[in-house]
C-alpha cells in the first residue's frame, strides 16, 4: 500500500485526505503543527470509513518521523488568502513555512515525490525544490489542474453541456495572468471560438483567473478547498497508478517554452517517477504573449527569494 503524507491539516489538506481515502489510494499521514487539529480531523475521517464501506487508514500527528517511507508528500500548509489579498501577498510568510517543511521532508522522506500546493504556488514550489535538493521530476506544483477545472466548469455552465465533453487547459503561473489555451479548447470536438463570442470567452477567462478570489470573497475567512483537494488527488492517482495522464503542473523548465530555471505551469505526463515528460503545446500569438507576461511575473516573485 502506498504511503501519502499531507503537511497541513487545514481545509485543503483535510479535504485532500478525504478524496485520497475515497479513491483508496493508500495510507494517509495528516501532519500539522497543531497536533489536536491533525488528530481530530484524522479521527473524523477514519470514522467515515465504516459508513463508506471501506477501511480508512489515516493517522494525525505533529511528528515528522511519521512521514518516513512516504511515496508522496503533499505540502498544503501556509497562510490562506483573505478578501482583497492576492496570492503574491503571501510570499514571505509562506516562504518561511515551506522552507521549514521542506527541510523535514528532505530529512525524513528523501525518496518521496513532492507536490506543493501553498501559495504563491510557483514561488513556493521553487523554495521546496531548492531546500530539498530533490531532482526536478520529483518536485511538482499543483495549480494548473485546479485552474483547468475552473475553466471547464465555467464553459460547461455557459453552454449547458457535460463537463466531460470539454477539452481545455490552463498554463502559466498560478495568478491573475494565467493563460487559458483557448486556441485548443474544444467542446464535443468543436473549437470553442466557433461556439462563443470573443466577449463571452473573455468573460470566462477573467472569471477563471479570479476563480479563487471569487470564492474567498464569499467565504470571508478562508479560501477554496474542495476543488483544490480533488485536483491534488487526481495528480496523486496518476503518479501512484502510473497512469501517464497529461496534466498542467508547475515544473522546472530548462529550455521548454523558452524558459530556463523557473517553475511554470505547463502540460506534463505524470507517472511513477513524477514528471515523466514535459509537453510543448503550439500556442497562438496572443497566447504566446500572455505566456511571456505570466513568466515575467513568476520570475519577479522567485527573484525576490532566490537562495
Amino acid at each position: 500500500m502506498a504511503k501519502i503524507s499531507i503537511i497541513g491539516a487545514g481545509n485543503v489538506g483535510a479535504t485532500c485526505a478525504h478524496w485520497l481515502l475515497v479513491k483508496d489510494l493508500g495510507e494517509i499521514v495528516l501532519l500539522d503543527i497543531n497536533k489536536d487539529l491533525a488528530y481530530g480531523k484524522a479521527l473524523d475521517l477514519k470514522q467515515a470509513g465504516p459508513a463508506w464501506g471501506n477501511d480508512f487508514n489515516i493517522v494525525g500527528t505533529d511528528d515528522y518521523k511519521e512521514i518516513i517511507n512516504s511515496d508522496i508528500v503533499i505540502i498544503t500548509a501556509g497562510l490562506p488568502r483573505q478578501p482583497g489579498m492576492s496570492r503574491d501577498d503571501l510570499l514571505y510568510k509562506n516562504k518561511e513555512i515551506v522552507q521549514d517543511i521542506s527541510k523535514n521532508v528532505a530529512k525524513y522522506a528523501s525518496e518521496s515525490i513532492l507536490i506543493v500546493v501553498s501559495n504563491p504556488l510557483d514561488a513556493m514550489v521553487y523554495v521546496a525544490y531548492k531546500i530539498t535538493g530533490f531532482p526536478k521530476n520529483r518536485v511538482i506544483g499543483m495549480a494548473g489542474v485546479l485552474d483547468t477545472a475552473r475553466l471547464t466548469t465555467f464553459i460547461a455552465d455557459e453552454l449547458n453541456v457535460p463537463e466531460k465533453d470539454i477539452s481545455t487547459m490552463v498554463l502559466g503561473g498560478h495568478g491573475d495572468d494565467m493563460v487559458p489555451v483557448i486556441s485548443q479548447t474544444k467542446v464535443n470536438s468543436r473549437p470553442l471560438r466557433s461556439i462563443l463570442s470573443p466577449n463571452k470567452i473573455k468573460e470566462i477567462i477573467q472569471r477563471t483567473r479570479k476563480g479563487g478570489a471569487e470564492i474567498v470573497n464569499y467565504l470571508k475567512t478562508g479560501s477554496a478547498y474542495y476543488a483544490p483537494g480533488a485536483s491534488i488527488a487526481l495528480m496523486v492517482e496518476s503518479i501512484l497508478k502510473d497512469a501517464q495522464k497529461v496534466l498542467p503542473c508547475s515544473v522546472l523548465l530548462e529550455g521548454e517554452y523558452g524558459v530556463t530555471g523557473y517553475f511554470i505551469g505547463v502540460p506534463v505526463r505524470l507517472g511513477k517517477n513524477g514528471v515523466e515528460k514535459i509537453i510543448e503545446l503550439e500556442l497562438d500569438s496572443e497566447e504566446r504573449e500572455a505566456f511571456k507576461k505570466t513568466v515575467q511575473r513568476v520570475k519577479n516573485l522567485i527573484d525576490q527569494i532566490k537562495f
